[in-house]
């Protein structure tokens, strides 16, 4: 289970895992922003599904260093610079191990 910083908020990675092999990503970027779900400008973001996971905090960011540190300490992912599919642009991300 990976833990957020806000209490009593967590999640398996196997779902996000699950999540991104039947989107057939193999990586996802950080996009984390303090923008409201609605303004979002990355949608297939680690921040935007988390967003969705928990919708009671929709407009709150939440792919923070935090959760990318735990992913990684999982074994089942790596954090690296990965091409942004919404702007091209290289930003932080996980990627599937």
């Amino acid at each position: 289970m990976i833990e957020l910083r806000y209490t009593g908020m967590a999640f398996d990675e196997q779902e996000l895992i699950d999540f991104m092999k039947a989107s057939d990503l193999q990586h996802m970027v950080q996009g984390q922003t303090i923008r409201a779900f609605e303004q979002h400008t990355k949608p297939l973001s680690l921040d935007v599904w988390l967003r969705n996971y928990f919708p009671q905090k929709r407009d709150t960011k939440l792919a923070d260093n935090y959760v990318i540190d735990a992913l990684v300490k999982t074994g089942k992912f790596i954090a690296k610079r990965e091409e942004c599919p919404k702007t091209g642009r290289q930003c932080k991300a996980i990627r599937l191990v």
